[in-house]
């Protein structure tokens, strides 16, 4: 009944798309899917399979539309008295289908026969659960009518048989090529089905991915003897160490031992109970040498499916081993450590993106979830905390050591420390290049933003979920970053995974990747991150995050309510040591590689209160009537402020803090030099540059601060002076303005902005809609728009090259942690593209598979 030779094709000769799975039988996972290939792989390795036949995708077709094959034919390999269970064979596994049928050709006279050998009560068993799987299955028929059967299988069986022809009028069908025939055409049709085909769709499939069958002689897992089935690999899914693991569960069927409740064993030896290796050690040593002949000759960790009967082992399936992020990392660095697959390929296994499940705390998958609303996934990560609804609560909290999640309509610049002291960030507005998105992923915090469907009420200090739920300032919620997703409660979270592993692969992809990652990042403590995931520089530094520290908050706003020139310079006088020492450890913590330094950029009226408190409390700072404050404050304030006075319009219309900024800068790197093996070249960069006069102007100021620094101090250095292109214009004119400097980095948050006529922080409100109804594919504040955006950058980039073929090229924006970016980036022959720290080993992977592309192509 149960043959295990392969050989021979006569079922083929009736139908070319029915195949008897030999090792030369013409069959791909293209025309067959991934479950019939592997297993004609197990057959050329000898292994102990079962006989198969495999239909192809286009036969499964034709059966879901009525073409039954011949079904003599079909069972023509198995032999009189066929035992069969039928699998689905999808292209990839991850796309799912319908579930298997086990038993098929089950009846009265099987059973009979059967139970001579195998005794009544297995025979019973498995006539008992192929009615109850057909009838629910196939026959489409309520469970409930089985609620009555007998637990012992004899009387149950009878049971069953009575119910089925109660219910159907007719019956249980005896014929084993009417039992089969009902079982391909329920799978064939469950597959073309719209919920079938909207689920696999949700899995990345197309809607018109095949869907190919196995039809497999069955090897008994009851009877007389060691009989029964389990799983078995050798790598912990969750760790991907090497480790045995699976269950066995005696007199048992298919992954009968995964199931909840069973008594299923050990494989290996164990002190907290029994094990195969103890009850069946031959059989145990013979799947371990099978599952590791798997991994040598498939070159990949995966799980046997076996059956033991009577003490002989069965293979009925191999798949690849299910595993996290984690896994993932240490399964492709142990396989090419044990030469198995070169390194370029284990570079090719592991997802960019998923490196982020390695980098964070994340949601424990198996935890379960009290979704309370959606918004937008900013920041990946998870965290657990009280909420707070300002920066000075979320510092109160954090200096009792308590966590606590930063909830605010939006995020500004006077919210960093709160940012800093809270555990993630939850915002009513916002997109992905937000303020609060965009510092979260700088400094590794869990954000979702754009949660618009949360009534958020910072007055009364509480939220109203769409479900009605409350939750009040110092009660506990849980923020899913990487999912977008705010939960009720506590939920248990996993630990970030930072193992050698991953530190090998990263040493691997630095080898061969052709295009430099740098790291935005704004304080020392970034810089520090950054250093630790081996960025090759600072792309980035935005210094007006410096200035929000209470000592320098209140310096800047003396500044800002200056009347001379000669007064903003005595203020800032004040705040040129503070920001030479920024840059000192800047310098110091990076070791010589290059640092990257964006002059003053926002508006000023960020660094002034917004309420009257606010204004009371500086008018008493600043020893001035109130009425003074108000109206400078109204008087700084714009319209539409991003596109105000701000980056090079404030460093020309007010010199004095770009000229700060300069000394400060060149000071530090005289200093840096001195103390340190290296010697500085600081780059300085222009913000919001459209124009070629911007630049004259500034650089020629900063040229000026530079030979002043050079007389003061005696020491010479270079320095390299470039611009930051955000906006259409300065694309545009590139060829006038690459010739003043040596470096052009693209800002793509902003020159998004711009090139669309959208706010980054509003699109979020109608983005997914866009995105869902084909106005866009998708958002281009989170994907590098290559068509719009990026004819920018083409243009900009030759223009660039043509006027200076010895510029650098690079972008700065968000856009620089995408894989889909960087590819960009590096056809276009930029050099380095500039990410927030946490990006920067998904960057560091996802340019070394686009060297590995290039090289196979």
């Amino acid at each position: 009944m149960l043959h295990q030779q392969h050989k021979g094709a006569a079922v083929q000769q009736n139908d070319p798309h029915i195949t008897l799975i030999t090792p030369d039988a013409p069959m791909a996972a293209e025309t067959h899917g991934g479950r019939a290939k592997c297993l004609q792989r197990l057959v050329r390795l000898d292994l102990p399979v079962p006989q198969t036949v495999a239909l192809s995708f286009d036969a499964v077709h034709g059966i879901a539309a009525g073409d039954m094959p011949d079904m003599a034919a079909l069972l023509a390999p198995f032999g009189a008295d066929p035992l069969l269970c039928v699998r689905p064979s999808s292209e990839d596994p991850d796309w799912g289908g319908p579930g298997a049928i086990l038993n098929i050709g089950m009846n009265d006279a099987l059973c009979g026969t059967l139970g001579k050998r195998i005794g009544k009560t297995a025979a019973a068993t498995l006539y008992l659960r192929f009615i109850q799987s057909y009838a629910i299955h196939v026959a489409r028929l309520d469970p409930d009518m089985f609620d009555d059967v007998s637990d012992d299988p004899i009387k149950g069986l009878q049971q069953a048989l009575d119910a089925y022809a109660d219910e159907t009028d007719e019956d249980f069908p005896q014929d084993p090529a009417v039992q089969l025939a009902e079982v391909l055409r329920s799978m064939a049709r469950a597959w073309e089905g719209t919920t079938a085909r909207l689920l696999r769709q949700a899995k990345g499939a197309p809607a018109d991915a095949g869907l190919g069958l196995v039809v497999q002689a069955l090897a008994l897992g009851l009877g007389k003897g060691e009989c029964g089935s389990g799983v078995m690999q050798l790598v912990n899914s969750e760790t991907g160490a090497r480790q045995i693991t699976g269950r066995y569960l005696s007199q048992s069927q298919g992954r009968d031992a995964l199931s909840s409740g069973s008594d299923a064993i050990f494989l290996t030896r164990d002190p907290r109970g029994p094990s195969l290796e103890d009850q069946a050690p031959d059989a145990f040593e013979e799947l371990r040498k099978h599952t590791d002949l798997m991994r040598t000759k498939l070159r990949e960790e995966m799980q046997a499916e076996f059956t033991i009967e009577n003490g002989k082992v069965f293979l009925l399936d191999g798949v690849r081993v299910a595993r996290n992020a984690r896994a993932a990392v240490a399964i492709a660095v142990a396989l090419a450590d044990d030469k198995i697959i070169p390194r370029e390929e284990a570079l090719m296994r592991v997802e960019p993106r998923a490196l982020n499940e390695l980098l964070h705390r994340q949601v424990d998958p198996e935890a379960d979830r009290d979704v309370l609303a959606r918004g937008i996934a900013a920041s990946p990560g998870a965290a657990a905390g009280a909420i707070v609804f300002d920066a000075a609560e979320a510092q109160a909290y954090d200096a009792r050591g308590e966590a606590c999640i930063l909830v605010r309509r939006e995020t500004s610049p006077e919210d960093i420390r709160g940012m800093h002291a809270a555990v993630a960030v939850l915002t009513e507005r916002g997109g992905i290049t937000s303020h609060a998105a965009v510092i979260g992923r700088g400094i590794g915090l869990p954000c979702v933003v754009g949660a618009s469907e949360i009534r958020f009420q910072p007055r009364k200090k509480q939220l109203t979920f769409p479900d009605g739920r409350v939750v009040r300032e110092g009660e506990v919620l849980t923020l899913d970053g990487s999912h977008g997703e705010v939960l009720a409660g506590e939920t248990p979270l996993l630990e970030s995974a930072r193992d050698d592993a991953l530190k090998s692969l990263m040493t691997w992809a630095d080898d061969i990747r052709d295009i430099a990652v740098r790291a935005n990042a704004d304080t020392p403590a970034d810089a520090d991150l950054s250093h630790s995931f081996k960025a090759q520089g600072i792309g980035l530094c935005r210094t007006e995050h410096m200035f929000f520290e209470e000592d320098r908050l209140t310096v800047m706003r003396e500044m800002i309510f200056a009347d001379s020139s000669a007064d903003r310079a005595a203020a800032l006088e004040l705040l040129l040591p503070m920001q030479r020492a920024d840059f000192i450890e800047l310098y110091r913590i990076m070791h010589g590689k290059p640092v990257c330094i964006r002059l003053f950029d926002p508006p000023l009226h960020e660094f002034l209160p917004t309420d009257r408190a606010g204004h009371l409390q500086l008018a008493e700072a600043l020893d001035l009537p109130l009425s003074i404050v108000t109206r400078r404050v109204e008087a700084l304030g714009e319209y539409n402020p991003m596109l105000g006075m701000r980056g090079v319009r404030l460093g020309i219309t007010v010199p004095e803090i770009y000229d700060m900024q300069a000394r400060a800068i060149f000071e530090a790197a005289v200093e840096a030099s001195q103390k340190g093996p290296d010697a500085i070249v600081p780059e300085i960069m222009i913000p919001l540059v459209s124009a070629r006069r911007e630049v004259e102007i500034v650089k020629t100021r900063i040229d000026a601060v530079a030979a002043a620094v050079r007389n003061e101090t005696g020491h010479d250095f270079r320095y390299r002076i470039g611009v930051m292109v955000e906006t259409p214009r300065a694309a545009l004119r590139a060829a006038e303005i690459a010739p003043l400097v040596e470096f052009l980095s693209f800002g793509t948050n902003d020159l998004t902005q711009m090139t669309y006529g959208l706010s980054r922080d509003d699109a979020g409100r109608f983005m997914s809609d866009y995105v869902q109804q084909g106005v866009y594919p998708e958002d281009p504040f989170h994907t590098l728009d290559a068509e719009g955006v990026g004819e920018l950058l083409q243009i900009g980039s030759e223009r660039a090259r043509a006027a200076n073929p010895n510029v650098v090229l690079s972008i700065c924006g968000e856009h620089g942690g995408n894989p889909e970016s960087i590819a960009f980036c590096r056809s276009a022959g930029f050099d380095y593209v500039s990410c927030s720290a946490f990006r920067v080993p998904v960057a560091r992977l996802a340019a070394a598979q686009l060297a590995v592309q290039s090289r196979i192509s």
